[in-house]
């Protein structure tokens, strides 16, 4: 079914295009994607970023997964069918899941719960400690700018939330004058184990934050050879990232 015009549901509101679905908080910035005919693929080269993590680690199937942001739940809906992890997905606005639901084919799965919360409460949250080997941030209102949580106390709760060995990924955006500032933050939660993807054209600068110590163990060789094993299994493109991370190292 094509939408030429877009459907709302109140704030939240959807458009396609060649294929392609849209999420958006009422402007026309978008929020997320969806492929229609394989809606598991990452549309979007952001969110094929947010899962750079695997360049670092093999999830195992214990090992639950949080998401803080839902979007179209590209990230959720490629994890339900990538990984046996338990997944937590944080989102504030109901309206955007059940939107979810209702256009981005998110199914009801019993491995996937989804918190209908502010994520700068949820990550201070006792059950939360120490529980998550993953993280991903992808926070944005409507104007889709900068983050809408980029304190540090804000990552240091996310950094809190991860078990010892635990890594995260957050979405910034490179034009916008919160950048310096949130990369300041996340190094100084992080004690400085922080990489930088490059840029893409629309400006979404992804960055990879490490509580073990996987930057001080990994070689060159582990890193492409791990590369390699990403590429194949998940078919995204993490030679490009590992060759990114390599060049720009001193």
């Amino acid at each position: 079914m094509e939408y030429d015009q877009p459907i709302a549901m109140d704030d939240v509101t959807l458009s396609e295009a060649d294929g392609i679905r849209y999420l958006h908080f009422g402007t026309e910035w978008i929020q997320g994607a969806m492929r229609i005919a394989r809606p598991h693929d990452l549309v979007l080269t952001y969110t094929q970023q947010m899962m750079a993590w695997l360049l670092f680690h093999e999830p195992a199937e214990q090992e639950e997964i949080a998401i803080l942001g839902l979007g179209a739940a590209a990230l959720l809906r490629f994890c339900m069918k990538h990984t046996k992890s338990p997944l937590h997905t944080v989102e504030i606005n109901p309206r955007v899941t059940a939107m979810c639901r209702s256009f981005f084919r998110l199914p009801e799965n019993t491995r996937s719960q989804i918190y209908h919360e502010d994520a700068e409460k949820w990550v201070e949250k006792a059950e939360h400690i120490a529980r998550y080997k993953v993280l991903m941030v992808d926070l944005y209102d409507a104007a889709a700018q900068g983050p809408v949580c980029s304190s540090e106390a804000f990552y240091r709760g996310c950094y809190q939330c991860l078990d010892e060995e635990g890594l995260m990924t957050v979405n910034l955006f490179g034009a916008h004058h919160s950048y310096d500032e949130n990369i300041d933050h996340i190094a100084r939660a992080f004690n400085g184990n922080v990489l930088v993807l490059p840029e893409i054209d629309e400006g979404n600068i992804v960055v990879i934050a490490f509580k073990g110590d996987y930057l001080a163990r990994t070689t060159t060789g582990m890193l492409m050879d791990r590369a390699q094993v990403v590429q194949d299994q998940y078919k995204l493109p993490a030679r490009r990232w590992a060759k990114a991370i390599l060049a720009d190292q001193p």
